[in-house]
């Protein structure tokens, strides 16, 4: 799955547009490594998010093309969140 996609389907950023360019200016890391909004993501992976002076670490837990609201956040596990 798409990264961008991943980020809309479990709700962790609310519209497609703003995931896509939120990843292509660098501020989004899959285990480590800068992705794009166009990068795969599969379960297990690990994510690291930089929204302004926060920084949201999550595991993939499993992937879904659609769900609903409430079991959104049944597709990661929040690792750490911290505020700069």
């Amino acid at each position: 799955m798409r990264l961008d996609k991943f980020l809309k389907v479990s709700r962790i950023i609310k519209r497609r547009t703003v995931a896509k360019e939120v990843a292509d200016k660098g501020r989004i890391q899959i285990n480590g490594t800068v992705a794009k909004s166009s990068s795969t993501v599969k379960e297990g992976d690990e994510l690291t998010i930089a929204f302004g002076n926060r920084t949201l670490v999550i595991r993939i837990d499993k992937l879904v093309e659609t769900t609903k609201k409430d079991e959104a956040a049944d597709m990661y596990t929040i690792l750490s969140n911290t505020e700069k």
